[in-house]
């Protein structure tokens, strides 16, 4: 069940379970967000050039 139906019934539990999921969700997407803009960031920033040991 998803909570657009209109079978879904707003219980405490339900409450917590969706809550505790888009929190879950939220962390790890601007997590994600984070990672890749600091990867974007640092690419055109030429930063971390000298690296290569070739």
């Amino acid at each position: 069940m998803f909570p657009f139906c209109f079978e879904w019934i707003w219980d405490m539990s339900h409450m917590v379970f969706m809550g505790g999921l888009w929190y879950a969700l939220t962390i790890m997407g601007l997590g994600l967000t984070y990672c890749i803009g600091k990867a974007f960031y640092d690419t055109y920033m030429n930063k971390g050039k000298d690296d290569h040991h070739h």
